[in-house]
């Protein structure tokens, strides 16, 4: 497995528990649980991709914008999260907030996908793509077990 196959599967659990999350009613367990599920999963994910994709890229110069805004995306994806534990989870402004952060991990995913896996892919090489994945994959079920 390679960086991008890894970054890959926890895209898709955020996609799937930010488009369920919107689906909940009021304070339920079920929204409580995806929420819990999601939060999680975006901040174990944000800090091993940090560490194990964004990092090694911002060592080359082609690598350093995209890096930076994919960081800047990850610290706006934080303060909706904290937005949406500072708002009653039974409240319609919750729900309102809680789609404007589905929007925002669909739109920082496709970018990801779309645009910096492909630049990614000429900087690093296959051995860096490989070393990267065992490392993120490590560090995430590590974070993923803290933030649970």
């Amino acid at each position: 497995m390679d960086i991008f196959a890894a970054l890959r599967e926890s895209h898709e659990r955020q996609r799937q528990y930010a488009d369920a999350l919107i689906e909940t009613q009021g304070a339920s367990e079920e929204r409580q649980r995806l929420y819990r599920q999601l939060r999680a999963e975006l901040a174990a994910h944000e800090t091993a991709e940090e560490r194990y994709f964004y990092v090694p890229l911002m060592q080359h110069d082609a690598g350093m914008d995209l890096s930076r805004h994919a960081i800047a995306e990850h610290h706006q994806m934080d303060e909706m999260v904290e937005a949406l534990d500072d708002t009653d989870m039974s409240s319609s402004h919750w729900l309102i907030r809680a789609r404007e952060l589905r929007d925002k991990v669909h739109h920082h995913l496709k970018e990801e996908e779309q645009r910096f896996f492909q630049m990614a892919g000429k900087i690093l090489t296959d051995q860096q793509k490989q070393q990267l994945a065992g490392r993120y994959l490590s560090d995430f079920d590590q974070e993923l077990e803290r933030h649970q």
